[in-house]
This record gives C-alpha cells, structure tokens and sequence, in this order.
C-alpha cells in the first residue's frame, strides 16, 4: 500500500482550482494541529486565526441530535473569526472551522477536563462501538456580511477491549489530554481501534472528502 496515496487524491481532487483558491484568503478557524496537517494535505494556503468562541453550548438543547450540536458549535466558531477579521481589515475570501465529539450512550464526550475525566471516557469507550462526529463550516462573504455552508460527518469506531494498565499508560502519556473522546487515532490510540467505518480523517478532526467536495461546490458556485 501507497502511504502517500491519500494525499495523492485530495490533490486530484482539488487539483484542477488549486491554483485559483490559492489566490484566496482562507483562514483556519483553529489551532488544532492536526485540522492544520490535513488541510495542508489538501494543498491549499492559508492562515490560522483560532476562534476564541466559547465551546459550552447547553447539551440538553441538542440531545438526540448530536450532529446539530457538534455544527452550531463549528458555526460559532467561523462566525466569531469572521466578525473579528471584518473590523481589522478586508474579509478573509473563506473561513473554515470544525468541531469534533465523540458520542456512546447518546452522551456527547468532548475534551477531558481532568485525568480521571479521560480514564473514566477510555473505560466507557473499551471494547465498545461509538461515533466520531465532525461539524464543519465553510464562511464566505456575501455583500460583506457571512454566508455559511455547514455540514457534518459521522465514523463508526470500534474499540478494543482495554485493561486498566493500558488506559493508564495511555493517560501518562498525556495524549488523551486535548483530545475529544480521550484519544487520538492518529497518534498512540491508534492501536486501541480495531476498524472504523467512515472516513478516517473525521475521526482526525476534519472529514477530508467531505470538505473539499464542499470548497469545490463553492468554487463553481463562484463564492471562492
């Protein structure tokens, strides 16, 4: 297997207006260093603005609809990044932000607050099934004010059975820390997953396909 040959797609992919968006400012709503890798992946040029919105939407407005949540939280996101760059100059062409969560039970895991946080979600999460949800939003200005094109994608993991060593080695680490659900696919928790069904970079913390199927929409729409 070619380890480069997803990054050889999204290329394609995007090939044909890459030169045309690079022309563009776009701005990644975030700080996140592995949205930044995969958009990066994605050949494009932009620069990062971290949105300073606040992730503590009230769960009990959203429940049973975790994909609503995980946008509304994206929207926040691209619009407090948009409103700020608005009063210091021109708008940025595009604005792109994510939120990602993991959801068993019904219950929405997002980052750990504590240790025990993350050793409590990695217990739940063992041997188990559970979704990656990523909502994602793409800004353009329209008549200068901020249209918004969002979606959100789901994966399907499954989790091997962990044992109480291997959750607090994992915890020593300190990689679960920042991470929502309390792991990283990309990193040492990759060993925890048996199988996903979905796309792989969602469960990252930007579904790939998705999004540049998204840009690519905007740009023959001429919004980009």
């Amino acid at each position: 297997v070619n380890s480069h040959a997803p990054r050889l797609s999204v290329l394609c992919m995007l090939g044909p207006i890459l030169s045309r968006l690079n022309t563009k400012s776009i701005v990644l709503a975030s700080s996140s260093p592995r949205r930044r890798e995969i958009l990066q992946m994605a050949g494009l040029s932009f620069r990062i603005v971290p949105s300073r919105f606040e992730e503590n939407l009230p769960k009990s407005d959203y429940e049973g609809r975790p994909g609503d949540y995980a946008k509304a939280t994206a929207q926040g996101k691209a619009k407090d990044v948009f409103e700020r760059l608005k009063k210091e100059g021109p708008v940025p062409s595009l604005v792109i932000s994510a939120d990602s969560i993991v959801v068993v039970d019904g219950e929405i895991l997002e980052k750990p607050r504590s240790e025990d946080d993350a050793r409590s979600m990695l217990s739940r999460l063992s041997g188990r099934s559970h979704s990656v949800i990523s909502g994602v939003s793409l800004g353009v200005p329209v008549e200068n004010e901020l249209s918004l094109v969002t979606f959100h994608e789901e994966t399907a993991v499954d989790f091997a059975d962990l044992t109480r060593d291997m959750i607090e080695y994992y915890i020593s680490t300190k990689e679960p820390m920042d991470k929502a659900g309390s792991y990283g696919i990309q990193g040492i928790a990759g060993s925890f997953v048996k199988a996903i069904r979905g796309d792989f970079y969602n469960v990252v913390g930007l579904p790939l396909y998705r999004t540049c199927r998204e840009i690519i929409g905007l740009a023959e729409s001429g919004l980009i």
